[in-house]
């Protein structure tokens, strides 16, 4: 049995523009033509491959084609790029989407992008969630390459040590005086209010948890994005673990042990110039910014 890659081209359009009529815009033919190739692969495999919800969603087969889809539009850019074919206008570009934790978009991960893209026809398609989860969008071919804090390679990827993020636990002058003028002891702690990111941000508990605190019932505000929640401690909207990378001058640090992340590289374990330029690249940004 043989995929066909046009057919898998359009699993991957779908999956990456949430519906079919996106989809058809971006392939540049009509909805029922997308369903007709979507039904016409379903049917030769013989498996559900996409859940028409908005937005559509992958099943675990449909994960497995959008993975060959981008395995052959990146094999076949490094096999024009190789034969010297060159479109002249620049409307032959490859998407390369990556997964990237929320600190290291906001401090260091654009600047080798911006680069890379300066260099070569990629545009990126960036996946931002917390470190400990970006393996996974590996895991569902959702993207080619992972910032992820797992050391053990996911199936069929290769892992490269990129190094570590410090984060201190910091707050505004004027939260400091109000809520820690004895210091940041249990007692203060267990009534401030810090900042969390999201609710799958465990730093601020980690760091709680080392003071003898349990974060169960310590006031929290949620600012999910990265620079805001910089702003957010600097604010005085409560006390937080933010990384070296993005402190002030003026923040009071609040003592304790700082945390540290080590960060890798993960992407898939396949032969391709343009995936390990970019690894090259990101690595060198890492040597540069990151602790080793």
């Amino acid at each position: 049995m043989r995929i066909d890659p046009e057919l898998a081209a359009t699993v991957a359009a779908v999956a990456d523009e949430g519906t079919l009529d996106a989809a058809s815009r971006r392939l540049r033919i009509t909805p029922s033509a997308v369903s007709q190739r979507l039904k016409a692969l379903e049917q030769q495999l013989g498996r559900i491959l996409v859940v028409r919800t908005k937005p559509a969603t992958l099943t675990e087969a449909g994960e497995a084609v959008v993975r060959l889809a981008r395995q052959i539009a990146l094999l076949e850019h490094d096999a024009l790029a190789g034969v010297g074919v060159d479109d002249g206008d620049g409307s032959r570009r490859t998407s390369i989407p990556l997964a990237v934790n929320a600190d290291s978009m906001a401090t260091w991960f654009l600047a080798p992008l911006a680069r890379l893209s300066a260099r070569h026809g990629i545009d990126f398609d960036l996946h931002r969630d917390d470190q400990n989860f970006t393996a996974r969008l590996l895991e569902s071919g959702t993207v080619m390459a992972a910032v992820t804090s797992e050391e053990s390679p996911v199936a069929g990827c290769s892992v490269a040590p990129l190094g570590m993020i410090e984060y201190r636990a910091v707050a505004a002058p004027a939260f400091a005086e109000r809520w820690f003028a004895d210091g940041a002891d249990r007692a203060a702690l267990a009534a401030a209010p810090f900042v969390d990111f999201d609710r799958r941000d465990t730093l601020q508990h980690e760091w709680l948890r080392a003071q003898g605190v349990p974060h169960q019932g310590v006031p929290r505000h949620y600012v999910p994005a990265s620079h805001d929640y910089a702003l957010a401690v600097q604010l005085g909207l409560g006390w937080g673990m933010l990384p070296r990378l993005q402190e002030v001058p003026g923040l009071v640090p609040l003592g304790g042990p700082p945390l540290r992340v080590k960060l890798y590289w993960q992407q898939w374990n396949l032969r391709s110039d343009l995936l390990d330029t970019i690894a090259a690249e990101v690595a060198d940004e890492a040597r540069r910014v990151l602790q080793a």
